[in-house]
């Protein structure tokens, strides 16, 4: 059993550069230490309604929007639960999307993989192939934008449109990492649910799931004879809009940190703010093909978790601690025993800009001896 070690909130200020959870601006925390009330009290429709409506406006859709006190991965089950009675297709690039497919069978789900390499992205034609293909009916067809194990954006907009083609399919999106910071028009592709978590690319503190559900994939649970309690659309939903508040307690002090940051958000633009993530991205993917080389592949690449492939050797975990110890700066390092070494990846989400990363990666230079 591990032995308790003692929280004593005497620790250095660490900048994050992880693929989650990133930097938070001080007034959205400083939301978070107001008075509390009742999660039943008007107040709460207040909050609650706002961060829905203004989340709506953020995102430019017109569906149904559930955000719940929750991580990203509270939507995974549920979805799966509430669209899913027999079959599902889950094309496999990484850690994450593995995950989505190994949720699914623990649910007893009839699981089909469309698998990848690591580093490779789902395309739309092999999705094609394999409906028309397949003597089965999917309920629901899934997919990771943004695979954060391996720094691949999956071109979810095309794949929509193919899953589009299948009237009595769902086309369900993990945007866990990407949400926030890489533009989608989520009502243009047919996506019927995709869900995200705010520490990611919200620039949050953890604790709360948004998810976008379409009319089509409420009416859906509606018709179904089971699904989840805690993440039902229809629970979610209905109870919002008879009462405007969520229909278990929240976590109300998140909440009010999302409100103020969704300002922030607004004021700056979805388009505006995705650019941002864009340039970010390219910046630090240039930077890592002068002194190693980018793991995904080519044309794919994430615009929030930049996947570094360690062709000069260093010493990555060593590397880790060094920024972290003179810099106060942390990154991480590839993803599982596979990539520990082989790779490592910079989370460039949020509140961050070239400027912040360009100090991250200076960083870098200075320690590895680059």
């Amino acid at each position: 059993m591990t032995e308790k070690r003692e929280y004593t909130g005497d620790y250095p200020d660490k900048t994050l550069y992880i693929p989650g959870p990133t930097e938070v601006r001080e007034d959205v925390i400083d939301e978070m230490a107001q008075p509390m009330f009742g999660h039943r009290m008007d107040r709460m429709t207040d909050l609650y309604t706002t961060i829905v409506e203004d989340t709506k406006e953020f995102l430019g859709t017109d569906n149904e929007v559930v955000v719940l006190t929750a991580s990203g991965t509270e939507f995974w089950e549920a979805s799966t639960l509430n669209l899913v009675d027999e079959n599902i297709l889950v094309p496999t690039c990484g850690s994450f999307s593995e995950r989505h497919a190994n949720v699914a069978e623990r649910l007893g789900k009839d699981v089909d993989r469309l698998e990848y390499e690591w580093g490779e992205a789902i395309k739309p034609e092999d999705v094609r192939a394999h409906l028309e293909a397949s003597d089965k009916h999917y309920d629901v067809v899934t997919c990771v934008m943004n695979e954060s194990s391996t720094g691949v954006r999956n071109p979810i907009e095309e794949i929509g449109d193919v899953v589009a083609e299948y009237p009595d399919t769902y086309f369900v999106v993990d945007a866990v990492s990407a949400l926030g910071g890489d533009y989608v028009d989520i009502d243009e592709h047919g996506i019927d649910v995709i869900f995200a978590s705010t520490q990611k690319a919200f620039a949050m503190p953890p604790g709360l799931a948004v998810c976008v559900v379409s009319d089509e994939a409420y009416e859906r649970e509606l018709e179904k004879d089971e699904a989840s309690w805690y993440g039902g659309f229809q629970r979610s939903l209905d109870y919002y809009d008879r009462k405007g508040q969520t229909h278990s307690t929240p976590a109300i002090p998140v909440m009010l940190a999302y409100r103020k940051q969704m300002k922030h958000m607004l004021e700056e633009g979805h388009e505006a703010r995705s650019e941002r993530h864009r340039e970010m991205a390219e910046y630090t993917r240039e930077w890592a093909r002068e002194h190693f080389d980018v793991f995904p592949e080519a044309g794919y690449e994430s615009q929030t978790v930049s996947c570094i492939e360690n062709t000069a050797g260093i010493d990555v975990a060593a590397t880790i601690d060094a920024v972290s110890e003179e810099y106060d700066y942390v990154f991480s390092n590839g993803y599982g025993s596979a990539l520990g070494e082989k790779t490592f990846r910079i989370g460039h989400m949020g509140e961050h800009d070239v400027e912040s990363i360009r100090a991250l990666t200076d960083a870098i230079e200075d320690v590895a001896d680059l």
